[in-house]
């Protein structure tokens, strides 16, 4: 019988690719989510890989290779940097005589230990559900053994349908929950409506400086932290532009490269609240030598959500890191750009708070510079960046600085 191994601290790290920049990017960021699971990386194993091994993914000599550093190395997890099916996890789990996980267990893994509300705990339990509920036939020989069961199972029921059949009661528990939490945060919704207050969402991807921003703007002192995923819960706080204007901030979960479906599907609730905003403030790390990429990430889910077409204000966000100075952009007709700033040291915050009345003013003034339901996203007139743009710094004529970070 096939058991599976306990997962320890200490992670041996797979990343098979095919492109060099990628590669590196995808390593790095690998690295990071390992570090976010508090796992200690003890090595890393590299490659390209044109053709994927149906059976491990990897082939035979390189899960050879990875076994004798496994091995070697004493680690008691393997972290595949790709998505694994059901198989490939087992038959790996079998070779290796460890336990194996992928990227998207990873992160999911990741959420469960960071959610911290009751419906941010509901949401990840459905995300892990779904997910696992492709990977019931994992190679534990008693899934396959029939037997009857008092009050549990009839004759004749197998293990793995009985599994099966409770997991699917769980999820629908789950999901009835977080239907109330919906009809909740739409109750909330409708009580700003009421009191006028505008609703301005901070999205980006994860580590881009949102929750410190957040806390610059709102005082509220929610937790902050130079780690993936430090903030899964959405935090909703009011605030007042300098002009008076009551704002509702929220900050919202962010998002990283193949971000896991069941994720987006389980968090949909939360998110919703984006899409229902009234201004997104898309924070980017300019610092990041990847941030165009990271940026046309955000944007394919934020139209997965439904929230391409609200406006949205770019926030370049760490210039300290890169000796750039706060400031707005403009192009020639004087529209709004960007606003570039520095969260941690308070730099450019109260030019972000202008921004936010400039923003508004416009919109007062010229409603159908507002988006339309299902109409084209526009900002102070001017149509945005579609989800496919990209945002380089060396093309900005008017950008901060125009200078790249390595």
């Amino acid at each position: 019988m096939f058991e599976r191994p306990d997962t320890g601290s200490r992670a041996l790290l797979v990343s098979l690719g095919s492109s060099e920049r990628d590669y590196e990017e995808s390593l790095a960021e690998l690295r990071e989510l390992a570090s976010s699971a508090c796992l200690e990386v003890a090595g890393i194993v590299g490659g390209g890989r044109n053709r994927i091994d149906p059976s491990t993914y990897a082939g035979s000599g390189k899960v050879a290779e990875i076994a004798a550093l496994r091995s070697e190395l004493d680690a008691s997890v393997v972290i595949f940097n790709n998505e694994l099916s059901p198989a490939q996890e087992r038959n790996l789990e079998r070779a290796l005589e460890c336990r194996v996980v992928d990227r998207t267990t990873l992160i999911l893994d990741i959420f469960a230990q960071r959610a911290r509300s009751h419906e941010g705990k509901l949401q990840v339990e459905l995300a892990q559900l779904d997910h696992l509920a492709t990977r019931l036939v994992r190679g534990w020989t008693h899934l396959e053994r029939q037997k009857g069961g008092i009050g549990l199972r009839g004759p004749g029921e197998t293990q793995l349908e009985t599994d099966r059949r409770l997991l699917g009661k769980r999820v629908k528990v789950l999901k009835e929950k977080l239907q109330k939490v919906e009809r909740q945060r739409a109750t909330q919704r409708r009580s700003r409506a009421r009191g006028a207050a505008l609703s301005v969402s901070l999205v980006g991807y994860t580590n881009a400086g949102k929750s410190t921003l957040f806390n610059a703007l709102t005082h509220a002192g929610t937790y902050a932290a130079d780690q993936l995923f430090a903030t899964l819960d959405t935090t909703s706080r009011r605030m007042f532009s300098p002009a008076g204007r009551n704002i509702v901030l929220s900050d919202t979960v962010g998002f990283i490269r193949d971000l896991p479906h069941e994720l987006v599907a389980a968090f949909r609730a939360t998110l919703t609240e984006t899409a229902q905003a009234d201004l997104l403030l898309h924070v980017v790390d300019f610092a990041s030598s990847d941030r165009d990429r990271q940026i046309r990430e955000v944007n394919r889910v934020l139209a997965e959500i439904g929230a391409d077409a609200v406006p949205q204000i770019l926030v370049c966000n760490k210039i300290d890191r890169v000796s750039i100075e706060p400031k707005v952009v403009r192009d020639d007709l004087g529209d709004l750009t960007s606003v570039s700033l520095s969260a941690l040291t308070g730099a450019g915050v109260d030019l972000l708070r202008s921004t936010l009345d400039d923003f508004f003013d416009r919109a007062e003034r010229d409603p159908a510079s507002m988006p339309d339901e299902g109409g084209d996203m526009q900002l102070n007139g001017m149509p945005m960046a579609p989800a496919t743009a990209v945002v380089d710094a060396d093309t900005w004529t008017g950008g901060p600085g125009g200078a790249r970070s390595g």
